[in-house]
């Protein structure tokens, strides 16, 4: 049980880490004196950071040990998050963030390791419910947590409040884990592999993050961007399918769970996060909502995933988990269409009653997101096998929220010139008396245009969340279970 509980807090660092800091920009940068543009970094940093790094996970777990690469990792975390909340300037505070998610993204893949490992059968299933409360819930709740302390001392507590965690999972991980021999015959690093990827990851996230700002392709930046990512994807693969052992080895996908599991993965890490960033964010742009009202919308979609996770537990592993997938991404599509429906007037309600649908998808999706891919993987491959599980849902969960803020910024620009395109003072209902009037009137208009034209961007984008819940179906019906080596035993 211990191990467990260690497991998820060493977990909780990773996820916590992710969304804690997201609500606090706004002081950051009034802080350190940073425009918007640079204070984005302060995110953009932590995402790259994250998803370059997760790959490295097997590496680190082979060639140090399980228990000792997360010793090291919990305390670089530690001291990255005090440097962060120390930091006087942007470049310190970018690079202590880059240093803070290098320490803690491959964490979650090798703590998910040792559980697969520890417990089989039923038990994994369990175990796994219990596990993925440190990957499913943190990401909810540590916003609220980071507002609240980013008001009530500073912003730079945001980042000391998570030394305590790190010192906790620190000595769990001294009494819970058992010490495992590192393997002094493991090969050095495929360098060419981890920087191929960790450039494409890189030149793909800065393309979707600065490409609407740039103007696209009329932007020399973006065109070399967009190169770059080609490049370097191509020495990827043509790197790894060559190599005896390459940093990821994709001959992994030719395990039809595995592979399956990890394309629903990805589209799970699609949908898992983008609600919990458009709606909030809808609301208060449209009506103002107070950062309160923000913070309850989060807490419920908090406790819905945790009452799912709950049930999990109790009855999860009882039940197909092609079943579990089917019900948890149907949420996530009636999720969908009601936020297609939505419009400036949409109540408070409304918005509280999808929070909680995809909250509740999301907690009983962990649990057959897991058994899925590793039910014929090797044991001797887990390690591989959840760094990859993790690598996917990070970067497809990074890359699809840069991807909705472009449908929703690029959808607002081109409907705001079109509603404005036949608005002009001589217009029937704009008609007045006075230059006051004139003055009152148009800035009505002005002002009821743009709310229109937010509304639709975020309208475009909750029809792109809508689709991209319905690509799973089919490959949930290509899962074969159960499989061949999945017994009831211990």
């Amino acid at each position: 049980m211990w191990l467990l509980i260690t497991c998820t807090l060493v977990t909780t660092l990773f996820g916590t880490n992710l969304t804690i800091a997201n609500v606090s920009l706004p002081q950051i940068q009034g802080a350190i004196s940073a425009s918007p543009d640079q204070i984005s970094w302060v995110i953009t940093a932590n995402l790259i950071a994250t998803a370059v790094t997760i790959p490295l996970a097997s590496w680190l777990a082979n060639r140090f040990g399980r228990r000792r690469s997360m010793i090291f990792g919990v305390t670089g975390f530690a001291f990255a998050s005090m440097m962060c909340g120390l930091s006087s300037s942007l470049a310190e505070l970018i690079a202590w963030r880059v240093l803070q998610s290098a320490s803690c993204s491959p964490l979650m893949a090798i703590a998910q390791s040792v559980v697969i490992d520890e417990f089989t059968g039923e038990r994994r299933s369990k175990a796994t419910s219990i596990y993925m409360m440190g990957v499913g819930i943190p990401p909810s709740v540590a916003p609220i947590i980071g507002g609240y302390v980013c008001e009530e001392l500073s912003w730079s507590w945001v980042f000391y409040i998570l030394i305590p965690v790190a010192a906790l999972a620190l000595l769990g991980l001294f009494k819970s884990v058992k010490p495992d021999a590192p393997n002094k015959k493991v090969e050095n690093i495929d360098w060419i592999g981890f920087l191929s990827l960790a450039a494409t990851v890189a030149c793909i996230q800065l393309f979707l993050d600065r490409g609407e700002r740039e103007e696209w392709f009329s932007s020399l930046e973006i065109r070399a961007e967009c190169f770059l990512a080609l490049i370097f994807a191509w020495i990827f693969i043509t790197h790894s399918l060559t190599k005896k052992k390459p940093l990821i080895d994709l001959a992994l996908f030719l395990n039809r769970n595995f592979a399956l599991g990890i394309a629903i993965h990805c589209v799970f890490g699609m949908l898992f996060v983008t609600p919990l960033v458009t709606i909030p964010t809808m609301l208060q742009q449209l009506s103002d909502a107070p950062d309160f009202l923000v913070g309850v919308l989060i807490g419920l979609r908090f406790i819905a995933t945790a009452v799912a996770m709950l049930i999990m537990i109790i009855w999860g592993n009882k039940w197909d988990p092609r079943f579990l997938l089917a019900l948890g991404f149907g949420l996530h599509t009636y999720a969908g269409f009601l936020m297609c429906n939505f419009d400036i007037n949409t109540s408070v309600q409304d918005m509280s009653f999808v929070l909680i649908l995809t909250g509740l998808g999301v907690g009983f999706l962990w649990v057959p997101m897991t058994l899925v891919p590793f039910s014929n993987l090797e044991t001797a491959r887990s390690v591989e096998g959840t760094m990859i599980w993790n690598f996917i849902r990070s970067i497809g969960s990074s890359f699809y929220i840069s991807a909705s803020f472009i449908v929703i910024f690029h959808t607002q620009k081109i409907n705001y010139a079109q509603l404005t395109e036949n608005i002009h003072p001589f217009l029937d209902f704009l008609s007045f008396n006075s230059f006051l009037e004139i003055n009152g009137g148009l800035s009505r208009t002005a002002y009821e245009v743009t709310q229109q034209a937010i509304n639709i961007g975020y309208i475009n984008s909750f029809y792109l969340f809508f689709w991209t819940s319905l690509i799973v179906y089919p490959l949930i019906l290509l899962i074969s279970w159960p499989p061949k080596n999945f017994s009831k035993a211990n």
